[in-house]
């Protein structure tokens, strides 16, 4: 009003920016907007000025005397409006580089032009009205970008707060942030993200019996098809309806705005003539304008459609809009992959259950071979789960603890059948106590000790009988080497459980290999390798109802339980040996200052950790206890262990390309009584000596050893002098050849 009174002019109007929006749409006028595009812009080309290349301080105004002589006029404006423009007087209104505004006087009031004078007028008491025009657009921009900030932050906590289901972390978040979006209703429309149809529905159209699909498709190739149309009433009482498989005749639809959106990938900014014009419910609710966007996942996929209708102040959305809702649904389509990921993951769990139970189906001892230790058919005339445990007992088939020895240092498996060995097993447990004081049931623990024994694979060396010999040993050790002692009932329980299943399911093949040839178990386990595969498995055994010789410990004790068989089965690593052997023989040591081998015992059954030392160093003992056997036997075991390694070594030779260490080259065959010599003494000696040490009992273990070495040590002597012989000779005949070779020269 001060412009209009001190120029003289009939009106003046701002005409907004269409890029950029931070004003009132409400005072642009279809006419003044016309006028910005088909008057000043053109002008502003012809006078070849910049906006790029203005700075905040320029001032830039175009005055007009007459309409009627100026060529770049149009009166489209003047006969849309019933208006006759004569003369105008324009400025811009620049924030920086940007173009705020245009404000425009129109028609001097006391003259047939504008003259020089009123010019520098107008642009004075523009500064003034630009200064304000900065502080609203700034005002503006701070709020939209605080509720963008708010959509994104609430979005994102719904969004990983539901990670099972796409559809529900649509919903989540859509609904989360409606308060913010600043329209009357929207819909969510999902796609249908199958690429490939199945062969049952291609069979109709390759016979032509179905017209192929030849109606709009996403950028990579899918039909358009939405499965689902959640709608989102925000006007009146919130509501949320959900339409699953919508028809296209659906009002969110049929105008086909959302498919041209999923067809092109790109937003779409429209007016209300797309929609049928009139109220959509009974509730009186049209559409005026809308806003439709793509949700588009990180692999570039169209996931979505959304499509927001009706500004809440009846303005057309505004670049603010378009800038604040493609930043929600960029951001829910990123997050799309957590759900994708999700679904990978549930999908790997359930294929990993599935192998499971092949697996299990595979090693589970069935009724048939359960009938060769508890023939209940023969016996009974019923299957072992329809009898008693007092019936079980009268008929369980045992060898008895003296018929194979297995309290003794001495025990060989070679005169043993794999099933004798099983029984054998059974009777180990019997020996303990355990049975009875953790009223295992007689049918589970045959089935868990046959299934262990089937899990074990038919190779070389680590198979069940090594399986068998480290459990025995260990019941020895605790038996015979009066090492119980320290120990209770559910302890020795656990051990002897855990030497039965350190190896099962071994693979020929060690840790180094496991990694070198990129074997899944190495990527799951970053140490440890094998062993803790062996763990697993044997908890998985566990873990089945028909096997779980755990299944009436209480919580605590079940806990402890697999407490000791973690540490038990992870201790047969040989990497771990020589991190613990300074701990044990410090217990030795500590052990020699008791007198008293009461006391001694009261204190080390106390001490957890000491006692966890102690038993991880009795599964290595157990592991290497093939050295210690007598001589007939040891050197049969070691040509097996030997024979597997050199399996390895050729699997490295033609698999992995490489040179394989001498233990594992079959090249190398006749050093092995000198690598079992530095074997024994790098690596057995120490623990078999310790442990005679500690105790007495097991000097038998330190004598076999010795006595093995001494086997081995005469057969590298004769091997080392049968070389050297043979090396003497070859010198002997290289300089009979020189001699030969210079006298002919002579």
């Amino acid at each position: 009003m001060i412009i209009v009174s001190k120029i003289f002019v009939k009106s003046t109007c701002i005409a907004i920016n269409s890029h950029s929006q931070f004003l009132d749409t409400s005072f642009i006028t279809y006419s003044l907007y016309n006028f910005l595009l088909i008057f000043y812009l053109p002008q502003c080309c012809k006078q070849n000025f910049s906006l790029d290349s203005l700075h905040q301080d320029a001032v830039l105004w175009f005055g007009f005397k007459d309409t009627n002589i100026c060529p770049q006029f149009s009166s489209f404006v003047d006969e849309l409006t019933d208006y006759t423009t004569k003369s105008i007087l324009a400025t811009p209104i620049l924030n920086g580089k940007d173009l705020v505004a245009v404000i425009l006087a129109i028609n001097k009031l006391n003259g047939p032009f504008f003259t020089n004078s009123d010019e520098t007028l107008f642009l004075k008491y523009l500064n003034f009205a630009s200064l304000n025009l900065k502080i609203y657009h700034l005002s503006y921009l701070h709020n939209c970008e605080t509720r963008r900030g708010q959509v994104l932050l609430w979005s994102a906590n719904k969004v990983f707060e539901e990670l099972t289901d796409i559809e529900r972390q649509f919903h989540k978040a859509f609904y989360t942030v409606r308060a913010y979006l600043n329209c009357d209703r929207y819909s969510v429309g999902l796609l249908d993200m199958t690429k490939q149809k199945e062969f049952f529905d291609l069979w109709p159209v390759l016979l032509g019996e179905v017209p192929p699909y030849s109606g709009p498709r996403t950028p990579d190739g899918r039909e358009i098809v939405f499965y689902k149309v959640i709608d989102y009433i925000l006007h009146g009482k919130e509501d949320i309806k959900v339409i699953p498989n919508p028809t296209p005749d659906h009002w969110a639809l049929v105008t086909g705005l959302p498919t041209y959106v999923a067809e092109s990938g790109i937003w779409c900014l429209s007016a209300c003539y797309f929609f049928k014009e009139g109220p959509l419910d009974e509730s009186g609710w049209t559409i005026k304008n809308v806003l439709s966007m793509p949700i588009v996942n990180k692999k570039e996929e169209i996931v979505g459609v959304v499509t927001f209708f009706n500004r809440k102040d009846g303005k057309p959305f505004d670049e603010q809009d378009e800038t604040l809702m493609e930043s929600l649904t960029q951001f829910l389509g990123w997050s799309v992959l957590n759900t994708d990921t999700y679904d990978k993951m549930n999908k790997l769990e359930n294929r990993k259950d599935i192998a499971q139970d092949m697996v299990l189906y595979h090693v589970k001892c069935d009724k048939d071979e359960i009938q060769e230790i508890l023939p209940t058919r023969e016996k009974l005339g019923k299957e072992p789960s329809e009898c008693e445990e007092e019936e079980l007992a009268s008929i369980l088939q045992l060898p008895g603890p003296s018929k194979f020895e297995i309290y003794e240092f001495r025990f060989s498996d070679f005169d043993c059948t794999e099933l004798e060995l099983v029984k054998c097993g059974i009777q180990m447990y019997y020996e303990l106590g355990v049975v009875k004081k953790f009223q295992i049931p007689q049918e589970v623990l045959v089935r868990f000790v046959y299934s262990v024994s089937k899990g074990y694979r038919k190779i070389t060396y680590h198979n069940w009988r090594h399986g068998f010999n480290v459990a025995q040993t260990m019941f020895t050790l605790l038996m015979t080497g009066k090492l119980k002692r320290y120990y209770t009932d559910l302890e020795a329980f656990a051990m002897v459980t855990a030497a039965l299943c350190h190896d099962i399911d071994h693979r020929g093949t060690n840790n180094l290999y496991q990694m070198k040839s990129q074997n899944p178990l190495a990527k799951l386990h970053g140490s440890s390798i094998l062993e803790r595969h062996h763990l697993d498995f044997g908890k998985f055994l566990l873990s089945e109802e028909s096997l779980n010789i755990c299944q009436n410990l209480n919580r605590r004790q079940h806990e402890h339980m697999i407490h000791l068989m973690d540490i038990a089965i992870i201790a047969t690593d040989l990497a771990l040996y020589f991190k613990k052997r300074t701990m044990f023989q410090k217990i030795v040591d500590e052990s020699k200052t008791y007198d008293n081998t009461t006391a001694w015992t009261d204190y080390l059954s106390l001490e957890t950790t000491k006692k966890e030392v102690v038993m991880a160093m009795m599964m290595t003992a157990c592991d290497l206890s093939a050295i210690t056997k007598p001589w007939e036997v040891q050197s049969k075991v070691a040509l097996l262990v030997a024979a597997e390694f050199w399996e390895q070594g050729d699997l490295e030779i033609s698999v992995l390309q490489q040179q394989p260490i001498p233990m594992m080259d079959r090249r190398k065959a006749a050093e092995l009584p000198k690598l079992q010599v530095g074997f024994i003494d790098f690596v057995c000696t120490f623990v078999y000596k310790e442990f005679s040490r500690f105790h007495e009992e097991i000097q038998p273990m330190l004598d076999g050893l010795l006595n093995n070495r001494n086997e081995w040590k005469t057969r590298a002597d004769e091997y080392d002098a049968k070389m050297k012989a043979l090396e003497e000779e070859k010198k002997k005949e290289e300089e009979k050849m020189a001699a030969q070779k210079g006298q002919k020269q002579h």
